[in-house]
Parts: structure tokens; sequence; C-alpha cells
């Protein structure tokens, strides 16, 4: 059972005051003595950054960066989310739809799709590193349009 800050009696977990001298208690520790932390509390903004930049995962990350409140005045990584998220939509259009168009070229089966694939997954790679490091990389295209989106 906790105890007040002041004066020292026992006050319940859910007593905002205590009920001999008055003083404000400290919000309430939980059941395990520790205080209830929300996910996006318990990761930090480079964790988070790097998080962005997983090959085929990353987008989940990224929104749940651009979607918290936590994250709202970081803008590296909310660049970072925004840049990873471009990456994947990116490898979803190659994938997709310059896979789609390679099924109907005639004469020798060329592997454009699959080309175009390695190389996001290079950048996907490249950026894991750089973000882990600390450094802020910006690739091109994408990121200028993350830069537009910030």
């Amino acid at each position: 059972m906790p105890f007040c800050t002041q004066c020292g009696a026992e006050v319940t977990d859910i007593d905002r005051f205590c009920r001999r001298c008055g003083t404000r208690q400290p919000a309430s520790a939980g059941p395990a003595g520790q205080r209830a932390t929300s996910s996006s509390s318990s990761i930090s903004p480079r964790a988070a950054s790097i998080l962005c930049y997983v090959p085929w995962m990353g987008w989940i990350a990224a929104l749940f960066v651009l979607a918290t409140d936590r994250f709202q005045r970081e803008r590296d990584v909310r660049f970072h989310a925004y840049q990873g998220l471009y990456l994947f939509v990116g490898w979803m259009l190659v994938h997709y739809v310059v896979g789609f168009w390679e099924s109907f070229l005639p004469g020798p089966d060329l592997p454009f799709a699959k080309l175009f694939e390695f190389l996001i997954l290079i950048l996907w790679i490249v950026m894991l590193v750089k973000t882990s490091k600390g450094e802020r990389f910006s690739i091109p295209v994408v990121g200028e349009l993350a830069e537009r989106s910030l």
C-alpha cells in the first residue's frame, strides 16, 4: 500500500489527496509498482526512425509515427516516416504495376520489376544503416516528397 509523500500516512491507489494532511498525491503507480507507459512513450525517436525502414513492414511503423501525438514535433522522425512510407509505395508500384505490364512485353522475359525491387531493397538497407548512425539522408525524389509532406 502506498504512503503519503508529505506525512507518510497510508493512502490507497485511488486517493488523489492524503486524508491526513491533504497533500496532492502523484498518479497511481499501478499494480506492479511502475507507471503504465503507452507504446509511443517507450520508444526513442531514433528507434522509431529506424523502424520506418524495415523492408516490407516499415510502413506500419511509419503510420504509427505519423498517427501518434508524441512525434508531432519531431521533424526528423516524421521525415523518416514519410520517406519510408514513400519507399514502400514505390516498391508496391514496381511490384504490381511494372510486374503486370512486364508480362505483356513481347520477346525475352526481362526481369525489370525484379531489378527495381532489388534496388529498393538496397535503399531500405542503406537507410537502415544511415538512420541507425543518426544521419539524415534524403533520397533524391522520395526525400523531396517527404520534405513537402512535413
